[in-house]
């Protein structure tokens, strides 16, 4: 018997003025969710969904940098000297780095401007895909491994040494500030196995980062952008073996600080879950950390976890991540 496991990107939150001091999770009504995952509990939330999946699958902490987890995920060749780079959208002003979550108002710019400037980066042999609104991946052939500010909070400016660093301030200078600025970066080094109990899985995402977990523990992966689109494509590969569904909007939204639209896809979620899976045996919801629609950052703290696997967890209890998995599946 096969197991649903869906990701609830960055479900928890804090409570929000405009929801009546409530969280977006605590309103939003998802009859489908709670009437079938009837069990509830919580384990220790993550930083950054790529360190909570890596755990949560393998038992250990990531030691593969997260740009080189979205490049396996997008397909592209991250062996040899070759290093990778995560790009997402930002503002450089007034010293600092703004990183922005409305980047679809300028990506098609943004995208356009980067490629009239990549041969700036042409000696490195280097390759670059596109995602999500103007992120990007870049691996070229470079020994430099530049620790640089990371998303989502805003950070004092730090200058990206070498041709990486005149490719991304040419195009900051050509949009009035607005470039793709790189974080995450690195080499392929060591990823572990993932838990035996998972056995055949199949991930679908629109996130290379959760679908570069998944691929880099030998795992099918499906990039999927409309997550209309993902339910159908997973009950179908349900019958075949696990299936990790991500719903990464959900975090995109609370990045936004629009509660609304966060209520709107968790309820959006539900009905689709009600639609593809109302027989479905072997279920469960998670989260890898919280997001708020208050600031816009993420929040390390405890998460839940919701099942209508019949398990040994007591009703309530933190369970510690790297034994989340082992449990649920110990009675299969």
């Amino acid at each position: 018997m096969n197991t649903l496991f869906v990701l609830l990107d960055g479900m928890e939150d804090d409570p929000h003025p405009l929801l009546a001091g409530k969280k977006p999770y605590e309103i939003a009504k998802m009859p489908f969710m709670h009437g079938k995952a009837k069990h509830k509990s919580y384990t220790t939330g993550r930083g950054y969904t790529q360190l909570f999946l890596n755990e949560f699958f393998t038992g250990h902490p990531p030691e593969l940098p997260r740009a080189v987890l979205e490049a396996i995920g997008l397909g592209m060749d991250i062996s040899g000297n070759r290093t990778a780079y995560r790009l997402s959208p930002a503002e450089i002003k007034d010293g600092m780095i703004h990183w922005s979550y409305h980047a679809h108002l300028f990506c098609d710019e943004l995208m356009s401007t980067m490629m009239k400037h990549f041969h700036i980066l042409r000696k490195y042999k280097p390759e670059i895909e596109f995602f999500l609104n103007g992120r990007a991946v870049i691996t070229m052939e470079c020994d430099d491994v530049p620790d640089l500010p990371a998303p989502p909070v805003d950070a004092p400016f730090k200058e990206v040494p070498g041709a990486l660093g005149r490719f991304v301030m040419k195009v900051a200078k050509e949009m009035n500030g607005i470039t793709d600025y790189p974080w995450g970066c690195g080499k392929f080094t060591k990823q572990y196995p993932p838990f035996e109990c998972l056995r055949k899985m199949t991930a679908i995402s629109d996130s290379p980062t959760a679908l570069g977990v998944a691929a880099s523990l030998g795992h099918d992966i499906r990039l999927v952008g409309r997550v209309e689109d993902r339910f159908p494509i997973a009950k179908k590969a349900l019958e075949e073996g696990n299936v990790f569904l991500h719903i990464d909007e959900v975090d995109e939204y609370s990045h936004q600080k629009d509660p609304y639209k966060k209520v709107e896809i968790l309820e959006r979620t539900d009905r689709l879950m009600a639609e593809y899976f109302g027989d479905a045996e072997r279920v469960v919801y998670f989260v890898d950390h919280g997001t708020s629609c208050v600031t816009g950052e993420h929040i390390i703290m405890n998460v839940p976890f919701w099942t209508n696997i019949e398990t040994d967890m007591p009703e309530g209890e933190l369970i510690p991540l790297d034994q989340v998995i082992p449990r649920l599946m110990r009675k299969r």
